[in-house]
């Protein structure tokens, strides 16, 4: 493992962790509250004989520095970070991108932006819905209808906490105090038991030490969950549903073809910390996404193809 400093556009210094051979296929990963790239110390052992595979401390988390304004951690801010990690790991190919929790919300919204989508080659994302799409779903769900009235109550009960988070102080006085650790912990045995062998190492004292994440939910979930805006992504994407996931549920992130067309849905066993309890799975869905992925870009650079293409468009002319 090598570790470098990669600096965002804001002068941000990230902590950045690269595992495996720089030359073959780049799988990004982008953790998420409370936790920080030690999260997927279990995925990166099963991914980095095959990828060069990279993991860095979200800004406000880790090693990475900690901006202490709440504007410091809006969505295209944290897009432009893993836009930079991506410049600097891999300059001459997109990326993979494998993301979880607030991983995920801040990819998707990287990957629907426009000026920069074409750095992305894939994204499997696990427990973390776009922003905007979630302002829509939960209007949709709105709608007359029985299953919609369940799913937008079951949801709402589930996301309470994100209320409480945009409490200043008291919310950082209970990730001091070790509060919001002890209900992580709580939910974890409560979705899938016993941590693995290993957890213990990245699992204690997170939200104490990473408790500027708190500002990820402010700077954020209002704007745009009151204002969502329409965004489409484009590139081959999946995701991974824990179906005992506490905090995100199934219909909140799979009802999503309308602005992710190409993407693929998996229920999977499991709960919200997916990365750490299921690396096997994790790692093995990813694999498979960035194969077929790397397959489909490999033949649309062949020879052959370049020439059917041109043959094809000077006929159209």
């Amino acid at each position: 493992m090598s570790q470098r400093w990669v600096t965002a556009s804001d002068g941000v210094r990230l902590a950045v962790h690269e595992h495996g051979e720089p030359t073959a296929p780049t799988v990004v990963c982008v953790h998420g509250f409370p936790d920080d790239h030690r999260v997927w110390d279990g995925v990166v052992r099963r991914l980095a004989d095959r990828f060069h595979v990279v993991t860095y401390d979200v800004r406000g988390s880790g090693a990475s520095d900690v901006p202490r304004r709440n504007e410091d951690y809006r969505l295209p801010q944290l897009a432009a970070d893993l836009t930079a990690v991506a410049d600097a790991v891999s300059p001459d190919a997109p990326v993979h991108v494998l993301a979880h929790d607030w991983g995920s919300v801040q990819s998707w919204h990287t990957v629907t932006v426009p000026e920069t989508a074409h750095r992305f080659a894939s994204l499997t994302s696990i427990s973390g819905p776009d922003l905007d799409h979630t302002g829509r779903w939960f209007r949709a769900q709105l709608r007359p209808g029985p299953r919609k009235l369940w799913n937008v109550t079951r949801q709402s009960l589930a996301s309470g906490y994100v209320g409480f988070f945009h409490l200043p102080g008291i919310a950082e006085l209970a990730c001091r105090a070790g509060l919001l650790d002890a209900v992580t912990k709580a939910a974890r045995r409560l979705e899938t038991g016993e941590p693995p062998e290993g957890y213990g190492c990245y699992g204690r004292g997170l939200a104490a030490r990473n408790r500027a994440g708190l500002k990820l939910y402010r700077a954020n979930v209002l704007p745009r969950t009151l204002r969502p805006r329409l965004r489409h992504a484009g590139l081959p994407a999946q995701v991974l549903a824990p179906r005992r996931d506490m905090f995100v549920l199934v219909p909140w992130q799979t009802q999503i073809t309308d602005w992710a067309p190409d993407t693929e849905i998996h229920v999977v066993d499991g709960g919200h910390w997916l990365p750490a309890f299921r690396p096997d799975l994790v790692a093995e869905f990813t694999a498979r996404l960035v194969d077929r992925t790397q397959n489909a870009l490999a033949n649309a650079s062949a020879p052959e193809t370049r020439n059917v293409q041109t043959a094809r468009k000077a006929g159209q002319e």
